[in-house]
């Protein structure tokens, strides 16, 4: 056991523990810091021209393969030089075998840039022995990768996903699993000459959209971005009935929706909210809960969604536009779910907030940091203006470097942009490694018949109807989104359980939202929890228990996905108009949006009070019973069910108040 640094500053101590509980629960944060400064150089340059190689194709693209081959092979040598093969290696010097690792990842970028245009023109695509040889070599560099950046769980995926067409046409396989026989040739030219393999449409999200907007939150994160989200948070909500745990709910949200990252959300954000919600009085499993449920949530939250916005828009050919304004109520409702149980729990336990004296106020850190709110404002401008996505994050990775320039405590030297360019490099390895590994299983779906089979076994077990259909969907959804990043989650559930929905002609992008909430959601799911999990590290609390709290938390998330389907005007769009290639919105009657939004609010308020059992004073069950199925009905978006709705949340909002007037004479602070 190493020995406590005493010498250390209190600021290098709480970084070391926050490095440790990533380490714990991020695997992708266990890297090596080698100590020959030549190595280590040569790493951060590597890293500095990865990032630099995205922003020059962005302008010069190069053929789609070669692009995409390049993003996969530098950012598999960052890999082998970064992460050791086993966490107990070695950190501080790089094996042997990881240098040959490297350049056989460069080999393989290398072979394709040289036979390009022989497999192109002349073997029309033909794969020969020594493209085999490349492919199979290639393939489980990839496999490795992933398995060291992200544990096991994705290449076993991959794997099985893989020997599928060596199996396929053997007798003993399930009549729909049945296929023609395919051979090596087959399968290894299906995944490394064509862009319908490894080198798919995620790896191509990943090299095209999703690298610019991990650098682009890098930039952000050197200017002070977190800080602004934490001391605005801290200002509006810090004074409030359990302050603390709004401005976990709000500061992460906002982190979230930038960086994508939800444990590593938790962690940087937790360690500052977490401590302060313990101190006011919140329960270790509630505070822990309250961050990982806020963490996890911010990647439905629009604008940036975690770049996940942008992957849809190129999955389904819905513009960006219609998807960020279809996203906005059912984040919005999420997070009123969160925060409301948070402020009932709190009034319950009568548990105050901050000293209004000890916190900022929000002129001031709107007039110190305000200004890094402008590229933010700046990137949704250009993407309703329809420019081009690469476009517009590349104008605003420089439009944050001139505004952080504006004033001295957000200013970025050389040293800080370069630091930015290889910190982005660092981040979007793990979405890389995993986009590589989907592309192996989409192609084998695109290869064999698989993603017609996944979709007979739903519509099969659902039996013909939507509810069970949704619900089968839900649960798929959730088992492959176990322990994934969002954006490889939503990919690989896109490509397998959105499908089934066509078939009861649910929209296309209803059926892609509603898969993305599922696969996103299992992070704080248990068994597989791993925000909760990091969450739970923070507040010393049980790490099951913390998940199931998180899952009580995120109750709004779970309810909202099947509504939108029956009612996709929840979506505030006309989703009868979106078609496949459909690249403008129109909005349902103003009356819908405003009735279902309406209901869908108090709904979802009423639901937050009947989970805590509070409103202006304890509930007992019976009258939180009525409340949480009149909640319910209001969130249904039909006429009838809203006015049964009413009523029953009224009369027991009523009741409610009499019996607070009863036991006191003066009110609680709502």
């Amino acid at each position: 056991m190493n020995k406590p640094d005493n010498s250390a500053t209190p600021e290098q101590s709480d970084q070391a523990k926050q490095r440790e509980l990533l380490e714990k629960f991020d695997k992708e944060s266990v890297t090596r810091t080698p100590k020959q400064k030549s190595v280590a150089l040569f790493i951060t340059v590597l890293a500095i021209c990865y990032s630099l190689f995205h922003l020059f194709i962005t302008y010069n693209p190069l053929p789609e393969l070669i692009q995409r081959s390049a993003h996969v092979s530098i950012g598999l040598a960052l890999i082998f030089l970064l992460y050791p093969a086993r966490q107990s290696s070695d950190r501080q010097h790089i094996a042997w075998y990881d240098w040959i690792l490297m350049l056989a990842s460069f080999a393989s970028l290398g072979y394709l840039w040289i036979e390009y245009q022989n497999i192109m023109t002349s073997r029309g695509g033909i794969p020969n022995t020594l493209d085999i040889v490349f492919a199979i070599m290639t393939v489980v560099l990839v496999i490795e990768a992933a398995r060291r950046i992200m544990g096991w769980m994705l290449p076993i995926l991959g794997l099985v996903f893989l020997a599928y067409p060596f199996i396929s046409h053997f007798n003993w396989m399930p009549d729909r699993l049945l296929t023609r026989p395919y051979s090596v040739s087959d399968i290894f030219g299906q995944m490394y000459l064509k862009t319908e393999g490894l080198y798919s449409s995620a790896i191509g999200a990943s090299v095209t959209f999703i690298f610019l907007f991990i650098l682009f939150g890098s930039f952000l994160a050197k200017s002070g971005m977190g800080k602004l989200f934490n001391d605005l948070a801290m200002a509006l909500a810090g004074h409030k009935q359990g302050g603390p745990a709004k401005v976990a709910v709000i500061s992460s949200g906002f982190m979230g929706s930038i960086n994508g990252t939800a444990v590593a959300n938790v962690v940087g954000t937790g360690s500052f909210t977490i401590p302060l919600m313990k101190k006011i009085g919140y329960q270790k499993n509630f505070a822990g809960a309250v961050e990982a449920s806020a963490s996890v949530g911010g990647q439905i939250l629009p604008p940036i969604m975690g770049a996940s916005a942008f992957i849809m828009a190129e999955t389904t050919g819905v513009s960006y536009g219609t998807i960020a304004l279809a996203a906005v109520l059912p984040a919005l409702l999420y997070y009123l779910g969160v925060i409301s149980q948070v402020h009932f729990r709190a009034g319950r336990d009568n548990l105050k907030g901050l000293p209004k004296a000890d916190l900022p106020r929000v002129k001031e850190v709107l007039k110190e940091r305000g200004h890094l709110l402008i590229p933010i404002v700046a990137l949704v401008f250009f993407l309703f203006q329809s420019m081009p996505v690469s476009y517009a994050a590349v104008y605003t990775i420089l439009l944050t470097i001139v505004v952080a320039n504006l004033r001295k405590t957000t200013c970025m030297g050389f040293k800080q942009i370069l630091e930015a360019l290889a910190d982005g490099a660092k981040q979007s390895l793990s979405v890389m490694s995993a986009c590589a590994v989907v592309g192996l299983i989409i192609g084998v779906v695109s290869l064999t018949s698989f993603g017609s089979v996944m979709t007979s076994y739903i519509m099969s077990v659902g039996a013909g109807n939507l509810f069970l259909t949704l619900l089968f969907t839900m649960v798929a959804s959730m088992i492959l989104g176990m322990g994934l990043p969002s954006i490889p989650a939503y990919i690989i559930t896109a490509t397998m359980a959105a499908p089934a929905l066509a078939h009861f002609d649910v929209p296309i992008l209803v059926a892609h939202m509603f898969v993305f909430y599922f696969g996103l959601f299992a992070n704080i799911t248990p068994p597989v929890a791993l925000a909760a999990f990091a969450g739970a590290g923070i507040s010393g609390g049980d790490p099951m228990k913390t998940g199931f709290q998180a899952l009580k938390l995120s109750l709004a998330g779970f309810i909202v996905p099947f509504l939108f389907v029956y009612n996709p005007a929840m979506l505030m769009i006309d989703t009868t108009n979106i078609a496949l290639n459909a690249r403008e919105f129109a909005l349902p009657p103003i009356w819908s949006i405003v009735s279902i939004t309406v209901t869908s609010i108090v709904g979802i308020l009423a639901l937050g009070a009947a989970v805590e059992g509070y409103f202006r004073t304890s509930m007992n069950l019976v009258w939180r019973l009525v409340l949480g199925i009149g909640a319910l009905l209001m969130i249904m978006p039909e006429g009838r069910t809203d006015l049964i709705g009413i009523v029953m949340v009224g009369l027991s909002i009523a009741m409610n108040i009499l019996q607070a007037k009863k036991e006191s004479p003066s009110s609680s602070n709502i």
